[in-house]
């Protein structure tokens, strides 16, 4: 993903942002990246990506999404559709949980 790609879509927040405050602040656990202007406090859609954006960093790597931009928002209406979440979200290659 575009590090100026949003993450969260609710909140137009973007990976840059997220980046940034992770690098910043280094949070313990993920849930503290909701002080990032509210990232993961609307739909909930994502906070699978949230937490994967925070392993990554808490590994020391970079924090990155592997997923396009169209595909991210396309999921994300599918899930508002069905409530349900990918497969790929389970297995980390588009998400975590």
């Amino acid at each position: 993903m575009d590090p100026d790609e949003d993450v969260c879509l609710c909140y137009h927040v973007t990976q840059r942002k997220i980046v940034a405050y992770l690098k910043r602040e280094d949070p313990p656990v993920a849930s503290l990246i909701s002080e990032c202007l509210d990232a993961g406090t609307g739909c909930g859609w994502c906070i699978p990506y949230l937490k994967r954006l925070h392993e990554m960093h808490q590994a020391g790597r970079e924090p990155d999404l592997p997923i396009s931009p169209e595909q991210y928002a396309k999921q994300r209406l599918d899930y508002h559709k069905t409530g349900e979440r990918p497969a790929d979200d389970a297995q980390g290659d588009g998400g975590a949980d």
